[in-house]
This record gives C-alpha cells, structure tokens and sequence, in this order.
C-alpha cells in the first residue's frame, strides 16, 4: 500500500513550482491532493497534470491572506475529498531590498502572506485534526530565519516567526495525536528565486556565488523538497514533532 492511500492533503502554494511537485509527490503516494493557491489555473494545471498520471486531485481558488476565502477552501476540500489529514503550508512572497528601501505597505503584505496566512490555515484545520486525534502538519520556512538573508529582512523575519509558531503548536497539540515539523528550504529554483536574482542587479554573478558557495555544488530544485515534506507527513515520522529541517544543499548547517 501506498504511504499515503487515501489520506487527505492540502498544499497551499500548490500551483507553484515547490507546492507543485509536492502536489504531485503526494499523488504518486496514493493521497487525494487539494491544490491550493491564488492563482486557480495554476491550480488546475497541477491537478490535471495528477489526474492524468492516475491520481487523484482537485484544485481550489484560495487567498491565504483572506480568512473568509480559507474557511471556503478547506470547506469544499473537506466535503469533496474528506476530513483533513495532512496540511502543508508552502505559500509565500518576498520583495528583494535592504529594509532601510522597503515600505509599510510591503511589511504589511509579507506578513499577510508569509505569516498571517499560515496562521489561518492552521487556525481552519486544527480543530478538525484535534477532535480526530490524528493530524501532520508541515510548513515550508526558509533557511533565511535560521541564519539571516540579505535583502530579505522582513520575510526572515515572518519565516522566523513561523519556526516559533510551529515549535508552540507542535507543544500544544501533541496530545492530540498532531505533530507539527517545518522545512526550510535554501536556495531553490523557483519563480520566487528568479525574482531574488533579477532584485540582485547581476544575476549570473550571484548564481556563481550560491553554486560556489553550495557544497553539494549546485542550486536545489523544486523535486529536492518533497522528500523532506513527505517524511514529517508519514508514520516514519510519528515520533517527531517541533524539529527543524534544512534542504540546502549544505549551505546552511545549522545544529
């Protein structure tokens, strides 16, 4: 049997390039994937692309920043696909400048997104999970909370403050049967990177540096993620809650 047969998956993000091959990922693993993201084609292009490799996934217009649009989205995924057993909190955006050059008006959205989403999706999902008994939860940080970024001050920041958040959650709701892990990824390809690179002003300059500086020797890639996720998702990892997991390439080692 599948690890995942059966088993009820939101991603949120899910039409980008890390939530999407997470999307698939769980699909190959017997999961019925709700894709979530802003974007609904880019939703739908992952879900077509699951049913037709034979799995099973359906795509939902959400804008995690929005609590109305959340409660809507996992509504209809519960009632389409069941009750919720893994959530996957993958969405995010950052703007590239010193915080000395960002406005308020670009704090407010980093959080909106990076932070405050993340909280209403717990905040949607959780109570279902506890009166179950049963529930994973895995969020997608960044290695900029653990060891900083520049340029991106106020989204290490939000990341950093989920890391916290998930710790707190993984303490309050062990007694549910719920755990609560976070993945960091490190440089990735991926449509937020090549916004980081062009925000760089030399964008080859700056992929020589991360692939000089990786000592895996090259930059990750959307498929390099899913395998973390899936581990803090699946009964092989029953035991483990409030930990902490960079894929990096072994840019960052952080103990």
């Amino acid at each position: 049997m599948q690890k995942f047969q059966d088993q009820t998956v939101i991603v949120t993000g899910g039409g980008g390039g890390i939530g999407g091959a997470t999307c698939r990922r769980f699909a190959r693993e017997g999961a019925k994937v709700a894709v979530f993201d802003r974007d609904l084609a880019a939703a739908q292009r992952v879900a077509a692309e699951i049913d037709a490799a034979g799995g099973r996934a359906a795509a939902y217009c959400c804008d995690i920043t929005d609590r109305t649009s959340v409660d809507a989205a996992v509504a209809a995924a519960t009632e389409q696909l069941g009750p919720v057993d893994v959530l996957v909190n993958n969405a995010g955006w950052d703007v590239f400048k010193p915080f000395t050059k960002t406005s308020p008006a670009e704090w407010e959205k980093l959080i909106a997104i990076n932070l405050t989403g993340a909280l209403h999706m717990h905040h949607a999902v959780l109570p279902g999970m506890a009166a179950r008994k049963k529930g994973r939860i895995v969020n997608i940080a960044s290695d900029a909370a653990r060891v900083g970024s520049s340029g991106e001050a106020v989204y290490a920041a939000c990341k950093g403050g989920l890391v916290a958040f998930s710790k707190t959650l993984a303490r309050e709701h062990a007694r549910h049967g719920i755990t609560v892990n976070v993945v960091c990824p490190g440089p990735t390809d991926t449509a937020l990177f090549a916004d980081y690179k062009e925000g760089a002003g030399n964008p080859e300059k700056l992929m020589e540096a991360f692939t000089r500086a990786i000592p895996l020797g090259r930059i990750g890639q959307p498929e390099d993620l899913p395998g973390a996720v899936l581990f803090f998702a699946s009964e092989d990892a029953a035991y483990v809650t409030g930990q902490v997991l960079s894929v990096s390439g072994g840019l960052s080692m952080v103990g």
